[in-house]
């Protein structure tokens, strides 16, 4: 029988909130179920995602220039060729990556070569590039762009539309199929490139379910409660402090590794905001807030940061991460499974979180023409699978699994994540993204983490600030 002390907290009936908004509405969820939310999606929903609360520091000058671009007189011209300037991550492996695909660009168009570095460095790459696009020095691409800062972007008048190409919404659509629809902007374009993610999952350590008497092979942690009751067992057994700790600290962006992911595998793939309105203040929103407000209430999950990687360092016997994840943790001895849900959704039912990194292509660029046949080349059949094979990050691509049957042939401990990229979901769009973000996610900390007030009520308090946020441009 399953102790009571881990059993989820029961919340209070919400039978008449939702209704009293007059928002209200059943729509059909992705896995083909039903459930209750703010509004249907009736059009093209925008989903290119908004500013990154870039702080410029007037004065700050980059010095990468655009295919040889220097200020922000850039042609508008499409189909203009030469020579152009990119960056990407500075991640190991993407670098190793962006050398041989430019090694290969410039190999057959001396013409047309590629200059390539890594994003300089900057308290975010946001604000570099936002400092970038406000000098008028932007490259012509940057391969790391994050979707929560596009809108911002597109506000400063720093992107190229990609649908204007004649090929540009075909071939990102082809290439993403439904996924992309996340990634245009109000008006249904694209300011941002498809690129890859990083499906967020709940990792789990072997070694540390068997001292606790835990079937490694089998863990019960497919549903709200079982979480819990397998989190309160690993915590009684001593086998680490905590079950899980995800980062209890306040930036906007912490929210895609608690409430997110659970939101939107019990929607079936909801966004937090959808057509204008906060979707989140719902029966689903509440129960999700609940479950980790549960595990923060019964000293599950630790209310303090901890300084290090607690998954790494066996202060948690679980993580919430992503396919990167696998080469850091590859010494130790754990799995993977999908985040819960209230009900036991099957594996191959389950949203999450994409954890999406893009590519821009910025007015500043003179040579967009080779700037946008750069892009395709990147993101080619043949670069996907490069990529996926030197990172281990998802392509957002259709059909992973059977695109690249070879590669998860090979890397078993991919192969669910090549599926889970089928499935997820995006931040919401509009250039008050990082807004959005914020607020829910100091409605979070204050309720949810430290346990002060209400937890629907914070909810409900902060759904009606974002409405306001996504309503402004």
């Amino acid at each position: 029988m399953q102790n009571p002390s881990a059993t989820r907290t029961t919340r209070k009936s919400r039978t008449t909130s939702i209704a009293d908004t007059g928002r209200a509405t059943s729509t059909t969820r992705k896995n083909g179920t039903t459930r209750t939310t703010r509004t249907t999606r009736t059009t093209r929903t925008t989903r290119i995602l908004a500013a990154t609360g870039l702080a410029l520091a007037s004065g700050l000058v980059l010095a990468a220039c655009s295919g040889g671009s220097g200020g922000g007189g850039a042609s508008d011209d499409l189909t203009a060729t030469g020579p152009i300037t990119i960056w990407y991550s500075n991640n190991a492996t993407e670098v190793e990556w962006g050398k041989q695909m430019v090694e290969a660009w410039n190999a057959e168009n001396p013409d047309q070569e590629i200059t390539a570095q890594e994003i300089p460095a900057g308290k975010s790459s946001e604000e570099v590039i936002g400092a970038a696009i406000t000098a008028g020095n932007a490259p012509c691409l940057v391969l790391n762009t994050a979707p929560s800062a596009v809108g911002q972007f597109e506000k400063q008048g720093g992107l190229v539309n990609l649908s204007e190409f004649p090929d540009g919404a075909e071939y990102i659509e082809t290439r993403s199929g439904d996924l992309a629809e996340q990634y245009q902007n109000a008006d249904g374009d694209y300011f941002q490139f498809p690129w890859k993610s990083n499906p967020v999952v709940i990792f789990y350590n072997k070694d540390l379910f068997a001292q606790a008497g835990l079937d490694p092979e089998n863990p019960k942690l497919s549903t709200y409660d079982d979480f819990l009751a397998t989190s309160k067992a690993l915590v009684d057994a001593g086998v680490a402090p905590y079950a899980i700790q995800p980062a209890p600290t306040s930036e906007f962006f912490q929210m895609q590794f608690d409430f997110y992911p659970l939101y939107a595998a019990a929607t079936g793939g909801a966004q937090i905001v959808e057509d204008g309105k906060a979707t989140f203040a719902d029966e689903a929103g509440y129960e999700a807030a609940g479950f980790w407000r549960d595990l923060y209430d019964q000293g599950l999950a630790g209310q303090e940061q901890y300084q290090g990687d607690s998954f790494a360092d066996s202060q948690a016997a679980m993580a919430i991460v992503g396919p990167w994840a696998i080469s850091v943790y590859g010494d130790m001895n754990f799995g993977s499974v999908p985040v819960p849900t209230p009900e036991a959704t099957p594996a191959d039912e389950v949203w999450t979180f994409s954890d999406a990194k893009n590519i821009g292509l910025f007015s500043a660029c003179e040579n967009k023409g080779t700037a946008w046949e750069v892009l395709k080349f990147a993101t080619s059949e043949e670069q996907d699978g490069q990529f996926l094979e030197l990172t281990g990050q998802m392509p957002l691509r259709q059909d992973l699994p059977t695109v690249y049957a070879d590669y998860f042939a090979a890397n078993p401990e991919y192969v669910a994540f090549g599926d889970q990229a089928s499935r997820t979901v995006e931040v919401p769009a509009g250039p008050n993204t990082v807004q959005i973000m914020q607020t829910f996610r100091d409605a979070w900390s204050k309720a949810v983490i430290f346990g002060e007030g209400d937890v629907d009520a914070a909810l409900d308090e902060a759904a009606a600030t974002i409405d306001g946020l996504a309503s402004q441009p």
